[in-house]
């Protein structure tokens, strides 16, 4: 019973947290938070339990669970389905957002204080949307979550700096032309299939694929999730949204926000259409990695470039999430393994490191990188070796897990003979090594001018900011040393 109602229960849970935070939070506002956060990890452990239900339906030889709403059967009803992919993405979404939604318990701002409820309410919303995207088994409610998801992350981002609301506002015009892109290209599909049900779908592709009003579909669709994804070109909203808004928003919304993105690439690309369909007109999933590979190399490039540690970041995030394109457009399991391995080791790293930059600019009250220096290191030993963790992760160095995803995606590169891209890789990583370790360079060698280390005295950030982002951080080496088991499993999830 559980079980077949379990697909629905994330759903319901993320509604019932944000309808009780606002009702507590009329006559309780410190309320908010715990109830947030209650809601996510409560939807962290039902991600588990269903990652290992369909784990032990699989090795059974038992379909995914589908779950119709109301007793209606597709393709009249609204259908959810928890297959590995879902569980998968639901596992790093609900994990990761209730870890940033416990650390955001000590990092209330001068821009939230006001009115909390207000904020974990957009924050629960935000979720709901999230998971409703990964669960759906239909294009149209895809959307519909879709725009839940949006018009909250728009909120949470528009609170933030002065600059904070324009920034939104970008994000909005951006999202609502990528939205409604998407929107007519399932309108077309649907007038040439008859059906909006993603598993019907599969069935009727192949017989239409080289009709031009698929192509048409297809081409819309790319281009509006590639939008919400930030896909190169397509980054404009990114940098400004993530570097200008609260650091609680940037903290949950950059590790998982465009990684949902690229589940719906992922799920309508390969699972929808499949290489056949995407590719019977024009070499489409060719045009994806390529223009991933671009996105990754210019991304880098512009960390670089940055000041700001926040906006440094943000570029990295343009960058992080061509990689996981590209493993996709790839279109080989082991390829497809490590762009699911990046999926979770990005949310991890960069959840982290939005952590550390609210940690600092709550206690310096900048994240100018030029203000670094060796005094670091005594103020905040706790911070800066967390930071060090997830830095040598993004640039990919073992023992951790980040060398391990960027190692299958080399090796996918290799298997699709594409050695341009292998050498994107092996580029992008070098320049990952540049900006980061320039920070670690001013922190741990480099003697200050200003005041010495031996000047300064510890001023860390309370324990329950700190537990957070250094659980993740160390979560980053415990993926690494049990990378096998899991790869192997992610490989499996490459649809047949």
């Amino acid at each position: 019973m559980i079980e077949a109602n379990l697909p629905a229960m994330f759903v319901v849970s993320y509604i019932s947290v944000s309808l009780l935070i606002v009702l507590a939070g009329v006559r309780f506002k410190e309320s908010a938070q715990p109830l947030a956060t209650l809601g996510a990890g409560l939807a962290a452990v039902l991600s588990v339990v269903g990652w290992i239900v369909v784990q032990a339906n699989t090795e059974a030889g038992l379909p995914a669970i589908r779950y119709g709403f109301g007793g209606w059967a597709p393709p009249i009803g609204i259908e959810f389905v928890l297959d590995g992919l879902s569980a998968f993405f639901l596992m790093v979404v609900n994990g990761v957002a209730a870890i940033v939604l416990w650390h955001s318990a000590g990092n209330l701002d001068k821009h939230l204080d006001a009115h909390p409820p207000t904020f974990y309410a957009l924050a629960s919303l935000f979720l709901l949307g999230l998971n409703g995207m990964i669960l759906t088994g239909d294009l149209f409610n895809l959307y519909v979550f879709l725009e839940i998801s949006s018009l909250s992350s728009y909120a949470l981002i528009a609170i933030g700096s002065r600059q904070a609301p324009l920034a939104a506002f970008r994000y909005l015009i951006l999202g609502t032309v990528g939205g409604t892109l998407y929107l007519i290209g399932v309108g077309f599909m649907y007038a040439m299939t008859g059906t909006l049900n993603m598993i019907d779908m599969t069935t009727i592709i192949p017989l239409i694929a080289e009709e031009p009003a698929v192509l048409v579909a297809l081409l819309l669709m790319i281009v509006g999730i590639g939008v919400k994804a930030a896909l190169f070109p397509l980054y404009g909203w990114l940098p400004e949204s993530y570097t200008q808004t609260n650091s609680i928003s940037s903290a949950l919304i950059a590790p998982i926000g465009t990684k949902v993105a690229a589940y719906v690439m992922i799920r309508v690309l390969l699972f929808v259409f499949g290489a056949s369909g995407l590719n019977a007109v024009l070499p489409l999933s060719e045009v994806i990695a390529y223009l991933a590979g671009a996105g990754i190399l210019f991304g880098s490039i512009m960390a670089i470039l940055q000041k700001n540690l926040k906006r440094m970041l943000a570029f990295s995030s343009v960058s992080q999430i061509g990689y996981i394109l590209m493993g996709v457009a790839l279109m080989n399991p082991i390829a497809f393994a490590g762009a699911l391995f990046h999926v979770l080791n990005h949310a991890i790293m960069k959840a982290t490191l939005f952590m550390i930059s609210s940690h600092l600019e709550r206690q310096e009250e900048s994240v100018d990188i030029r203000d670094f220096n060796d005094s670091y290191r005594v103020k905040y030993p706790w911070t800066m070796a967390t930071f060090t963790l997830a830095a040598i992760s993004m640039i990919g160095l073992p023992p951790l897990a980040g060398f391990f995803s960027k190692w299958m995606l080399a090796l996918g590169t290799i298997e699709a003979d594409n050695w341009v891209l292998f050498g994107v890789i092996l580029s992008s990583s070098l320049l990952n090594a540049v900006y980061f370790f320039g920070i670690l360079e001013k922190v741990y060698l480099r003697r200050s001018g200003q005041k010495k280390a031996s000047q300064a005295s510890m001023n860390e950030v309370s324990w329950g900011m700190r537990l957070p982002a250094l659980i993740l951080a160390l979560a980053l080496l415990g993926f690494g040393f049990f990378n096998v088991p899991l790869l192997d499993i992610l490989q499996t999830l490459f649809p047949a």
